[in-house]
């Protein structure tokens, strides 16, 4: 029985390269605070978008757009906002 064919979505791509730079982008940031113990802070702050954004490229790459895909880059956004509200940078 041939595998179904991933639905692909140029916006989707865009928005998970979005989603990559900013992680790259805010790791940096955060591995330029010179305090230890306020790096590590926000370090544990960020894991679990660092985690939701890997997850929602390796969803893509493997299921194609769909309603996963859709709820994972809303979880990350969710999430990107309540760190970025939370968290100065």
């Amino acid at each position: 029985m041939p595998r179904k064919r991933r639905k692909l979505s140029k916006d989707m791509e865009a928005e998970i390269a979005a989603a990559q730079r900013k992680v790259e982008l805010v790791m940096a940031m955060i591995y330029d605070i010179t305090d230890e113990e306020t790096q590590g802070e926000y370090l544990s702050g960020f894991e679990q978008i660092n985690a939701a954004a890997s997850h929602l490229s390796e969803s893509y790459v493997l299921k194609g757009f769909c309603e996963e895909t859709e709820g994972a880059l809303a979880l990350y956004k969710g999430l990107l906002e309540r760190f970025e509200q939370e968290y100065e940078l």
